[in-house]
């Protein structure tokens, strides 16, 4: 009787706001018919709506939330107030003058230089967070213009902070200039901020090249505890393979890993992934002549999709340097940040159009294990978990929210930027849940109330969330 009477009077210190919070809504309405979906015990507001085409976002060190927005081309910048847990925009401003920037946000460590790119260059500019502006505009990376995947995303390693990675997609479905190392086309790079003259480095010539034959990897991170770097690629549209159509479930996204740039040694890295030539496997049983593959398999493409394939076999993709992981064709991932803990990899997707069957729309989550790699293997149909999703699939694109970019504020808590909504939403994880399908750890079973207690948030608490809570408090009872 006593366990339960100190329950009891545990629940009755709840924060009264948390109690009211999970009733309650906070901030606008999704954008018209947009029904969001999200796991257990996890929280979504919406915070900014009316933007337009938001893609890149971060935080800066005064909280001010920094957006692309590719529909205007500039970076804007908007303050940030909460009550009681809800968090609406305050003010907004432009931050830079119309560039044509169209996805690519980075801040430095010291949150003083602010980097962004359009589809041809990458920018720096001095940064205030005070007032919110920049000056001193500069040119580091020029000569990437091109068609089709223009997306320029921008990465400076926490272990490397003088190296600015750079991403670079084809200029086509299959672009065959990819497969030519002078091209440029279809990799990442990492180029020197110390060393740099007065002149921009040419993409193509200059860098230090972190991988090729990416087809167009959007997202990158870097892994926090490991200092590897990882990206996720969106793979191509319309493939057949033997002249049998196979484009609904084939060619699989993917999870690569590029290595690192802290000097840790890694064989590996700058080495071909293999495309324009070759593919991950995700539906193998769609795939004519498959007795070799399995799922995360590379298999070449043929002449029905590639006017040339050079004679490019299975074989010769089976020695070029895999994915880690493979997620389902057309899901479109275009961001990846990494949680503090480094074990959980938050993925956005986008969606895409090349499937009878929309797929996609949504943010999910990847195990990672304390060492830096993924849990689960290269075979894994399940390692995406869906924590934030849309209600229902087959109104997409036109009345879903469609993520793009991810960013964790000081809480924990994640932005998540929609360009077809024009809408900036919050995800916040009540204390005790879990992303689903990831078992508990035994450390977090065997942790006392106390521990539990001064876990809780007030500020997301949910309905859920509670139940959480309280869950926890009986396991550790009983």
């Amino acid at each position: 009787m006593a366990r339960f009477t100190w329950i009891a009077a545990l629940i009755a210190i709840l924060p009264s706001q948390c109690l009211a919070q999970s009733s309650a809504s906070c901030g606008p309405s999704p954008s018209g018919s947009i029904r969001p979906s999200l796991a257990s015990g996890f929280h979504m507001q919406v915070v900014a709506t009316g933007l337009s085409k938001p893609r890149g976002i971060l935080l800066d060190q005064a909280g001010n939330l920094l957006v692309v927005e590719q529909g205007r081309g500039v970076i804007s910048a908007h303050t940030i107030n909460e009550d009681n847990g809800c968090v609406s925009v305050g003010t907004s401003s432009d931050v830079t003058s119309a560039l044509n920037l169209n996805h690519g946000i980075e801040l430095s460590s010291d949150g003083r230089t602010l980097y962004a790119s359009s589809s041809q260059d990458v920018y720096s500019w001095n940064y205030d967070s005070s007032s919110r502006t920049v000056s001193d505009r500069t040119n580091l990376v020029t000569n990437m213009s091109g068609s089709d995947h223009t997306t320029r995303t921008l990465l400076l390693p926490e272990s490397a902070p003088d190296m600015l990675v750079v991403t670079r997609g084809s200029t086509s479905n299959i672009d065959f200039d990819a497969a030519s190392l002078a091209s440029g086309h279809s990799q990442v790079k990492a180029f020197n901020l110390r060393n740099r003259t007065d002149t921009a480095y040419d993409f193509a010539s200059d860098g230090l090249r972190l991988g090729w034959g990416l087809r167009n990897d959007v997202g990158i991170a870097e892994h926090p505890s490991s200092g590897g770097i990882w990206s996720v690629e969106n793979s191509a549209d319309q493939m057949t393979r033997m002249g049998v159509d196979i484009h609904e479930d084939n060619p699989a996204e993917e999870l690569n890993f590029l290595g690192y740039l802290n000097g840790t040694e890694y064989a590996s890295q700058g080495r071909n992934f293999g495309y324009p030539w070759c593919f991950s496997a995700w539906s193998v049983d769609d795939l004519p002549d498959n007795g070799n593959l399995s799922v995360g398999s590379q298999y070449a493409v043929d002449a029905s999709s590639a006017s040339n394939n050079e004679n490019r076999t299975d074989a010769y993709c089976a020695v070029q340097e895999p994915a880690r992981l493979v997620f389902q064709a057309h899901m479109a991932p275009l961001d990846i940040k990494f949680n503090n803990s480094g074990q959980e990899a938050w993925v956005a997707f986008h969606g895409s159009w090349d499937r009878t069957d929309p797929v996609g729309y949504k943010v999910s989550v990847v195990a990672f294990d304390r060492n830096g790699d993924p849990v689960d293997n290269l075979q894994s149909t399940t390692a995406a978990r869906d924590v934030f999703a849309n209600e229902d699939n087959s109104g997409c694109p036109d009345n879903c929210f469609r993520p793009v970019g991810l960013a964790f504020d000081p809480q924990g808590r994640i932005y998540v930027s929609s360009d077809a909504s024009g809408e900036i939403y919050l995800i916040s994880k009540a204390s005790g849940a879990s992303i689903p399908g990831t078992p508990t750890s035994s450390a977090s079973a065997s942790s006392s109330a106390s521990n539990v207690a001064s876990n809780v948030n007030p500020h997301v608490f949910t309905g859920a969330g509670i139940l959480s809570y309280l869950v926890a408090l009986l396991g550790l009872m009983f």
